[in-house]
């Protein structure tokens, strides 16, 4: 009987702690990087810089994508990136200084794709947030990539709204 309670108890304790079990999920592709507008780094070693905010990226998409039906796939085809600010060389230091004019933009494709591969919705855009630092409202206020995260967000909403699964 106890062995019986505490496996139930397990099972919906895995149940409630894995919301996304059952949720959409993404794939990104970052073609010629090197060609992008902006992915400088300042100070940071470009390879590490990359590395982690294509990895920050990434993890954000999938945040988005959790929020479409189960058995879905988000692909992406990433094309140019150019983060808020840019960097300026201060004596020794490099720097991003994000300014109003130095707004950020991302270009890319994606698929929306069911269970059986069939192609939901598919688009290319640029998406890119003229008013980025005019919101008082930014949710990533103290998030690395707070501006691009937010301008994805707007996205998201706008192209997959009628698709949303509310949490």
């Amino acid at each position: 009987m106890k062995k019986s309670i505490l496996l139930i108890t397990l099972l919906s304790a895995g149940f409630l702690l894995s919301p996304n079990a059952f949720a959409a999920s993404s794939e990104v592709t970052w073609t010629d990087y090197k060609s992008y507008r902006d992915i400088d780094s300042g100070n940071e070693g470009r390879k590490s810089f990359r590395e982690r905010t294509f990895k920050d990226l990434e993890k954000h998409f999938a945040k988005l994508a959790a929020n479409l039906p189960a058995d879905q796939v988000l692909k992406i085809d990433v094309t140019d990136v150019d983060l808020a600010g840019d960097t300026h060389a201060a004596g020794i230091n490099r720097t991003r200084i994000v300014k109003q004019i130095y707004m950020p933009r991302m270009n890319f494709s994606y698929e929306l794709l069911d269970a059986n591969g069939k192609v939901i919705q598919s688009d290319e855009v640029v998406v890119k947030d003229m008013n980025f630092m005019s919101g008082s409202n930014l949710k990533y206020r103290s998030k690395s990539l707070g501006y691009e995260k937010k301008m994805l967000d707007d996205w998201f909403k706008d192209a997959f709204d009628t698709l949303i699964i509310e949490k």
